[in-house]
């Protein structure tokens, strides 16, 4: 079989940021994408992938730094798969992301918009997250030149983030930059805990070990929620262990366990078991407060979030008369944040615990002209239900990354509300529906009034989105 020739780039010059994070240049007219590039990078590079339209690959050697490259803050930079924008300067990142959001809805989208407005900025840019999850794992990712066969099985183990594409790799993280104390040093001390008591860890391919992930939750005020997800059941080690952590941070005011003994880490289906403390911490945006359990959605980045929904509210323009559809409503976050300027809102969402947060929320902050109902959308929106809750005068949608169903499209569509807000986390699929709704072949079509980028992932390349639009 013959052997792929290796593809070597000597001096290519990084042009601009890219899409998905990468950075491209032009080699003979072909774009070639690198990753960990900044603009004004003078590099070597290696080709991983070529095709006819374009190459990819990575830097070999940094021959001559850009002027605008900023040295990595985090020690574990280009491994972990996170942050991947920190040599990039921070006024960059949002410019890339505004031109992320104009080439998804204009050059990919072919929608007319107006000008797509500056990404709004984070105010922090690390410790931003109010939410992580690590991983457990009895054999960590090993950095080149370390030798399995010369470490002790305690040395093999790691908690911390899977790396990059790699299912079953977890790199072992002593300091994380993304979420504030004591998010590190609870982690940390678990896992010396856990070393020093013979406890095992979680073996990701053949599912076997006792301690699987940890999930650390915190509010601006300083409440920090954990929850431990254990592989099977070990009381005694699990109530030791339990009581350490409580003993040793008092700043865990809700300490949850789960027994999660399936083929995925996901505990959406599983029990979250109360071990000590309260149920739930609080969130409070403007004069509203919103409880977060185990299971419940919010948005990690909590002072974004605000900005985010300020933004949607915005759009909405509402006068106090109008009935409001809050589309995949989440816990009522945005419904409870509009309510104030509508006659009713309806709020909808497909995790039935999400929609009791948000009932409890709702009545907690005297909120009477909200109702919330739980099921897949395609199936609870439909000309039946607007018939028995009103008809919508103006449709917020939320949707998780593939965007909406055609089915919801359709009813939005048969409804024909004045206004719509449509708020993505991922501008492509944000593009395809908008697409639905401005080039209709109907009598209802809409046109896109203002367009609202909101940098909620300080250095990933990962942009949310508010569009506004009105019925012509």
């Amino acid at each position: 079989m013959r052997k792929k020739q290796e593809i070597i780039l000597d001096n290519v010059k990084i042009e601009a940021v890219a899409a998905e994070g990468k950075a491209i240049a032009h080699i003979d007219g072909v774009a070639l994408f690198v990753q960990f590039a900044v603009p004004g990078d003078i590099v070597r590079v290696k080709v991983t992938k070529k095709k006819k339209n374009y190459m990819e690959g990575y830097i070999l050697e940094m021959v001559e730094p850009s002027k605008d490259r900023l040295d990595p803050f985090c020690k574990y930079f280009g491994v972990c798969g996170g942050c991947k924008w920190q040599p990039l300067p921070y006024e960059m990142q949002l410019e890339a992301k505004r031109q992320q959001v104009y080439d998804q809805l204009v050059r990919i989208g072919h929608l007319e918009v107006p000008e797509v407005k500056p990404t709004i900025a984070s105010d922090n840019i690390v410790y931003y997250r109010n939410k992580l999850e690590f991983t457990f794992s009895e054999r960590r990712w090993l950095y080149p030149g370390e030798d399995p066969d010369a470490m002790t099985p305690d040395e093999r183990l790691g908690l911390g983030f899977h790396v990059g594409r790699f299912f079953d790799k977890v790199l072992d993280i002593d300091d994380c930059r993304l979420q504030p104390s004591p998010s590190n040093e609870i982690r940390n001390f678990i896992r010396s805990y856990a070393i020093d008591n013979s406890l095992t860890f979680f073996n990701i391919r053949e599912h076997t070990g006792f301690l699987r992930n940890m999930v650390v939750r915190n509010t601006a005020k300083g409440e920090v929620m954990l929850v431990v997800v254990f592989h099977h059941e070990d009381r005694n080690a699990r109530t030791d262990l339990l009581d350490a952590i409580s003993e040793t941070f008092p700043q865990i005011v809700s300490l949850y366990y789960v027994i999660n003994g399936k083929a995925n880490d996901s505990i959406s289906d599983q029990e979250c078991i109360l071990y000590r403390g309260d149920e739930a911490i609080y969130e409070t945006m403007e004069n509203l407060r919103f409880r977060i359990g185990p299971k419940s959605f919010y948005q990690t980045n909590t002072a974004q979030a605000l900005k985010l929904y300020g933004v949607a509210r915005e759009f909405a323009a509402l006068t106090g008369s109008q009935t409001v559809y809050d589309l995949y409503t989440g816990t009522g976050t945005i419904a409870q944040f509009v309510s104030a300027k509508a006659a009713k809102v309806i709020g909808i969402e497909y995790v039935p615990e999400a929609i009791e947060d948000a009932k409890v929320n709702a009545e907690g902050n005297g909120i009477t002209n909200c109702e919330f109902y739980a099921g897949d959308m395609k199936d609870v929106l439909n000309a039946s239900f607007i018939e028995a809750h009103g008809h919508p005068d103006v449709v917020i949608l939320d949707p998780p990354r593939a965007g909406i169903h055609p089915d919801v499209a359709k009813v939005i569509m048969d409804a024909a509300p004045e206004r719509m807000v449509y708020v993505s986390c991922n501008p492509a699929s944000q593009a395809r529906d908008l697409e639905l709704f401005c080039n209709a072949a109907g009598s209802v079509r809409y046109r896109i009034t203002a367009v609202q980028p909101v940098d909620m992932f300080p250095h990933t390349h990962h942009v949310e989105n508010v569009v506004a639009l009105e019925k012509i």
